[in-house]
């Protein structure tokens, strides 16, 4: 006899992926055999409603897009996590409590080369009761353009917690600065060294073991910023970028992260990745949608199957002891990914997808070529752009899709010849 496990969607503004999953995994229909249990499997999106504290969840699994700002959908899925050992997609507390300043500091601890960071008090504050007798006390005049120096032009300002290149401000110079700092207002403000000129600009997209490595063109238009180059890395450079956005994923307890990383002198410097709830939507990643969409059912799907447990507690100690050895870098990195391959069970995942999931690739292959897909990319496309722009972006987008039907097909005759 059959069981079911079940995946819920938690979503907010999410249109394209959930109907893919959703439309792919019904035609598959996967039937799983783990531990001599027969397994199927049903997916439906988590509601937003009052909830008992006591009330057992339905799900196996739950992959979170909403929880990082809506309180109800968070709290419910902490109580979850807590009460009936819900696994989701990622860590509830890493995503409330972690925000870019910690994870600078924690990849800083483990020897990973981040680039040189300040973090500056705000230059206008809230006024509550407490405030003026703090800063009279404790508040240290501080010369702007003495830090200026000290880190080198260029660099940037970025908001400590911030996300999307909001409030992203390359400083060139002193005048730069002070003006930027005059208009950053009541938000706390990094300064960063900037890695230019740098010879790579990647973004890692991490799926529990799964990495793809794009590359990232920050000057291009949204929609265009996740090229669609193919090949263009050798196969050392991206094990390090591998290693690393797994290092940092499984450090802060993200099943499901990005990490962009620049290439200055032979040196992969992560930038920017405390992003546990990247996008997800075709309008950004166009031609590498579709395996964002197989990556995520992947994942889902050896979870629920294997009923494998969610890591409540980070536990850091074991990668702050490899840290603490003083090891030359590539054998630290190393370490760290073996840490984080042993937390996301790769092996067992590899074997699990080669043995129970070996059709995915073709019905994934075959979906993308369906009107279904196509009405799930317009869907998103009419809620973002103009009218008149919404058979024009369907079709780039749609000619994106067919382009990577291409080249996965290619790919996988070529790992099986004959």
């Amino acid at each position: 006899m059959a069981v079911t496990r079940k995946i819920g969607l938690s979503l907010g503004a999410d249109l394209c992926w959930p109907i893919c999953f959703e439309d792919i995994l019904n035609d598959l229909k996967p039937s799983v055999r783990v531990g001599g249990e027969e397994i199927r499997f049903q997916v439906d999106r988590v509601t937003i409603e009052p909830f008992d504290l006591n009330q057992p969840t339905r799900y196996d699994i739950v992959l979170d897009r909403l929880t990082h700002w809506y309180h109800t959908s968070r709290e419910w899925i902490k109580k979850a996590v807590i009460m009936d050992r819900l696994y989701v997609l990622n860590n509830p507390w890493s995503v409330q409590s972690m925000e870019k300043q910690t994870s600078y500091c924690a990849m800083m601890k483990l020897g990973l080369p981040i680039p040189t960071t300040w973090l500056l008090p705000p230059k206008e504050y809230e006024d509550t009761p407490d405030l003026q007798p703090t800063l009279e006390r404790y508040a240290k005049l501080f010369d702007l353009d003495e830090i200026g120096r000290k880190i080198g032009f260029p660099f940037f300002m970025k908001p400590y917690d911030g996300g999307g290149w909001v409030g992203v401000t390359k400083i060139d110079n002193e005048s730069d600065l002070q003006q930027a700092y005059d208009k950053s207002g009541k938000f706390v403000m990094h300064l960063q060294k900037g890695i230019l000129p740098y010879e790579e600009f990647v973004r890692c997209v991490g799926v529990g073991p799964q990495v793809l490595t794009v590359r990232y063109d920050p000057a291009a238009p949204l929609h265009a910023r996740y090229t669609d180059a193919v090949d263009f890395l050798s196969a050392d450079q991206l094990s390090e970028l591998r290693k690393i956005t797994l290092t940092i994923n499984s450090f802060f307890g993200w099943d499901f992260n990005s990490c962009e990383s620049l290439l200055q002198d032979g040196i992969w410097a992560p930038i920017d990745f405390a992003n546990p709830c990247p996008d997800s939507q075709v309008t950004s990643l166009n031609f590498h949608f579709p395996w964002l969409v197989k990556a995520k059912l992947r994942w889902a799907l050896f979870v629920a199957a294997t009923k494998k447990s969610m890591r409540v507690n980070l536990d850091w100690q074991p990668y702050f002891e490899i840290a603490d050895r003083g090891l030359p870098y590539e054998e630290r990195l190393n370490a760290y990914a073996a840490i984080a391959d042993r937390r996301f069970e790769t092996e067992r995942f590899l074997d699990f997808c080669d043995t129970q999931l070996s059709a995915l690739d073709e019905a994934v292959w075959h979906y993308f070529a369906d009107e279904r897909a196509q009405k799930a990319i317009r869907s998103k496309v009419e809620s973002l752009f103009p009218e008149h722009e919404w058979d024009q972006f369907t079709d780039y987008f749609w000619d994106k899709i067919q382009k990577w039907r291409e080249y996965d097909a290619a790919s996988r005759a070529a790992s099986f010849p004959g």
